[in-house]
C-alpha cells in the first residue's frame, strides 16, 4: 500500500528542495543560533535591493565556505526587530570543524549580526519546521524623559504605565484562539489561528516588558497586542474591552501599533 504524503510534508518537501535541506547524504545540516541588532535592516528575509539578516549571512556563507548557500530562518523577523536568539539552518559541504566555521563567518559578517552558536544536527531538521514554539519581548522605557543609550532597544513611551491592567489583558491570549485582530497570515489564505503559551507584563523600574510565547506568530502581531495593551495602560481601554476587540477578529479596531525597535526574538525551542 502507498503512503500519501500529508499536506504539510508536501509542503517540508517543496520547502527543503528550495533551500537544500532534502535528506540526501551530500553535505551537512547545520543548526546556527544569530543574534542581531535589526535597525539597520529590512526585516531577516532577503528582499531583492534591500540590506537584511539573510541577505548578509548568506553573502558571509558564500565567502568562507565558497559555495553558494540558503539559509532558513525561524522567525521573519520585520524591519528594525532584534534577535537575541534566531535560529538558522543550512546545508554545507563544508569539512572543517564547526568552530572554525563560525569564526570565520563571525570574522567578516557586520559587527551588528554574530553566530552565537553552531552544531550540526540530522538532515531533517528545518529551523522553521522543527521548531515548537518561538519567544518574543517587547521592552518600553516608561519614564518622562528618554535614554540615548537605550534608543535603539526600548520603545520610549513618556506617559505613566498602569501594569497591572496590561497583565490581566495578558491572561486573554493565553490558550488556541483567532487572533486576526492583531495581524495577518504570512500567505494571504493562511489561518489566523496561533496558540499562546504564555504571556505576561511587568515593570522593573523604569522599564516595562512584555513577553509572548507562541507556537507561531501573524505579521506584526506582537506590535499590534503591545500596541493594544498600551491602550490599557494608559486608561483608554479597559482590560475586558482589550478582550472584546480581540475576539470581535477585527484588524482595524487596534489603533496603536508599538514601533519595531522595542522587539527581540529571544529564543526559539525545538
Amino acid at each position: 500500500m502507498t503512503e500519501v504524503p500529508s499536506p504539510k510534508s508536501e509542503v517540508r518537501s517543496r520547502e527543503s528542495e528550495r533551500f537544500g535541506l532534502g535528506t540526501s547524504d551530500f553535505g551537512r545540516t547545520i543548526k546556527a543560533v544569530v543574534e542581531y541588532d535589526g535597525t539597520a535592516y529590512h526585516g531577516f528575509q532577503v528582499q531583492a535591493g534591500r540590506r537584511t539578516i539573510q541577505g548578509e549571512l548568506e553573502r558571509a556563507l558564500a565567502s568562507v565556505a565558497q559555495e553558494e548557500i540558503r539559509i532558513v530562518g525561524a522567525g521573519r523577523t520585520d524591519a528594525g526587530v532584534h534577535a537575541l536568539g534566531q535560529v538558522i539552518s543550512f546545508r554545507t559541504g563544508w569539512d572543517r570543524s564547526l568552530a572554525v566555521l563560525q569564526r570565520a563567518l563571525n570574522a567578516v559578517l557586520p559587527r551588528d549580526i554574530a553566530i552565537r552558536e553552531m552544531e550540526e544536527t540530522p538532515p531533517d531538521f528545518h529551523a522553521r519546521y522543527s521548531a515548537v514554539s518561538r519567544e518574543y519581548r517587547y521592552t518600553i522605557l516608561n519614564r518622562p524623559v528618554r535614554s540615548p543609550l537605550a534608543e535603539r532597544f526600548a520603545y520610549h513611551f513618556a506617559t505613566p504605565l498602569a501594569v497591572e491592567p496590561m497583565a490581566e489583558a495578558c491572561g486573554h491570549l493565553v490558550g488556541r484562539h483567532d487572533f486576526a485582530s492583531f495581524g495577518q497570515p504570512m500567505k494571504e489564505d493562511g489561518s489566523t489561528v496561533r496558540t499562546i503559551h504564555r504571556a505576561r507584563c511587568w515593570r522593573e523600574g523604569d522599564y516595562v516588558y512584555v513577553d509572548i510565547v507562541a507556537d507561531a506568530f501573524l505579521r506584526r502581531m506582537v506590535r499590534r497586542i503591545v500596541g493594544g495593551l498600551l491602550e490599557v495602560g494608559t486608561g483608554r481601554l479597559s482590560s475586558e474591552e482589550f478582550r472584546e476587540i480581540f475576539l470581535a477578529r477585527n484588524p482595524s479596531l487596534i489603533k496603536v501599533m508599538a514601533p519595531p525597535r522595542g522587539l527581540c526574538l529571544v529564543k526559539v525551542n525545538y
